[in-house]
């Protein structure tokens, strides 16, 4: 063979990991893409509402921080991050009864970039994760790039059945349990505290993490703030608790941090240096500079001000919009409701149907991580105005009946 002749013959490069292959794609994510067209209203994403953005105050941190330092805010940072904002961070999470340290702290890239984290840390091959049910679709993709084994836990419109957890710990030796026990995504429900404590009691007496997810705890309407189940006793030296500013400032940001016992943190601040080394630089002073500055708790406020507003809109044309025998719930704060469909309507497959009247929800099928129910979809109340809601859910109805 020549050189010429043997320059031709071309063998097939390698193939992908098999992580890559068995994990699918976000369809809230295909979604967005489908309904990037400023006539449809889409009630699929989990979008905050832009107009609500601080942009004054954030640009003010961002100018102050470069003004003051820039060559500190444009320089490579350390991996656990920057040190004023570990400890307004810190200061946060003391006020909300949950004694915390700058150090106890590791800042990350979107508190999304922390399920990989711990995924990366505490998840070999095989291992086995429990999950709520419905659950947060992220999370149920990190755990599967990690080779998790999901299953999960059994439970009611108010969420995990402690009883039925401690079963399946038994049953199947977990590594950890995810949980977003506040106005959880997909469904908006809230884990009352009587089971917090449960659960906390049950890793203790089983030898299991929690990792415990917050983005949309602050964004509370109506009733008394329940404590974190990472403030229990018997949960401290085994939850993990993440937070994020994406939902209660601005998910431009990218974000997040973790709360985690030393050996954990030390971790996955190791897996967050094979990542991407640090969070960048600039975004964390000019985060540091607005809580010094501004008073976030106050701008939560406004803005959960108008999101109940906004959810009370969705509540009010549901019954107008859905088919007779739906049912649905009535979050307390956060940012979805979650509705179902009776038989045998499909969420699914009814969405082109749908999104030909230019709305869009998320079908319910792939938050689950055992057999799905199609008759469920998720629609999220914040990023419409009312008016734009009533309209929305006028042309769902259209949809749905045709």
């Amino acid at each position: 063979m020549t050189v010429a002749e043997s320059a031709s013959v071309r063998s097939p490069v390698p193939p992908l990991a098999a992580r890559a292959l068995g994990v699918g794609g976000s369809p809230v994510r295909d979604i967005l893409a489908v309904t990037a067209r400023p006539e449809v209203i889409n009630f699929a994403g989990g979008l905050p509402a832009p107009e609500l953005f601080d942009t004054e105050g954030i640009t003010a941190a961002y100018h102050a921080v470069l003004a003051a330092s820039p060559a500190r805010a444009l320089q490579y940072s350390m991996t656990e991050g920057e040190p004023p904002l570990r400890a307004a961070l810190a200061a946060r999470t003391t006020a909300r009864g949950l004694p915390t340290g700058p150090d106890d702290l590791l800042v990350t890239t979107g508190s999304q970039q922390a399920l990989s984290l711990l995924a990366t840390a505490l998840l070999e091959p095989g291992d086995t994760v429990l999950v709520e049910n419905p659950c947060y679709l992220a999370a149920l993709q990190a755990f599967g790039f990690a080779g998790a084994r999901v299953l999960a836990v059994p439970g009611d419109d108010h969420g995990v059945d402690p009883e039925a957890l401690e079963e399946l710990v038994v049953r199947e030796r977990p590594k950890l349990l995810y949980t977003v026990p506040t106005f959880q995504n997909p469904t908006g429900r809230t884990l009352p505290a009587g089971r917090r404590a449960a659960v906390a009691a049950i890793a203790a007496r089983r030898g299991l993490w929690i990792v415990e997810d917050d983005p949309y705890g602050e964004l509370r309407y109506e009733g008394e703030r329940v404590p974190w189940i990472a403030a229990h006793p018997g949960a401290e030296d085994r939850t993990v608790l993440l937070g994020s500013f994406s939902k209660v400032m601005a998910p431009g940001l990218r974000l997040g941090w973790l709360r985690a016992p030393g050996d954990l943190r030390h971790a996955c601040a190791v897996a967050k240096q094979a990542a991407d080394l640090h969070t960048p630089t600039v975004n964390q002073l000019a985060a540091a500079r607005y809580l010094a500055d501004n008073d976030l708790d106050a701008h939560v406020a406004r803005v959960a001000g108008v999101y109940r507003e906004r959810r009370d809109a969705m509540l009010a044309g549901l019954p107008g919009a859905l088919p007779e025998g739906s049912v649905w719930n009535r979050p307390e704060g956060g940012m979805f409701l979650w509705a179902r469909l009776p038989e045998p309507y499909d969420t699914t497959a009814l969405l082109p149907r749908v999104l030909r009247q230019n709305v869009a929800y998320v079908p319910g099928a792939p938050f689950h991580a055992g057999p799905p129910d199609r008759t469920t979809l998720r629609l999220c109340f914040v990023t419409q105005t009312p008016q734009e809601i009533g309209d929305g859910l006028r042309r769902l109805g259209e949809g749905l009946r045709a």
